[in-house]
């Protein structure tokens, strides 16, 4: 079951990391676009794809780290188990 599960996060990873070198090679067509003289429908596209780079980036980062150290939701649960038994030692 968990070599499943890693294994479509594996194949998110892969994922994310397409959509982030697309929108990147988008920017910097945007970038020239811009630095030819001001475009108003470039530069709204520019905004919305810095936005959703950095929501990628994110995610990339978010599932990076479940595939090192688990579940996010596990983590916390294990974390305050264990402070509880701290406080009751």
């Amino acid at each position: 079951m968990e070599a499943r599960a890693f294994s479509r996060l594996m194949r998110a990873l892969e994922d994310i990391r397409i959509e982030i070198e697309h929108a990147t090679e988008r920017r910097t067509e945007l970038w020239h676009t811009l630095s030819e003289g001001h475009d108003p429908e470039a530069k709204a596209e520019l905004d919305e794809l810095n936005e959703e780079l950095d929501r990628l980036w994110n995610e990339h980062r978010e599932t990076r780290a479940t595939i090192r150290h688990g579940d996010r939701e596990r983590i916390i649960q294990r974390a305050r188990a264990e402070e509880r038994l701290n406080r009751a030692a």
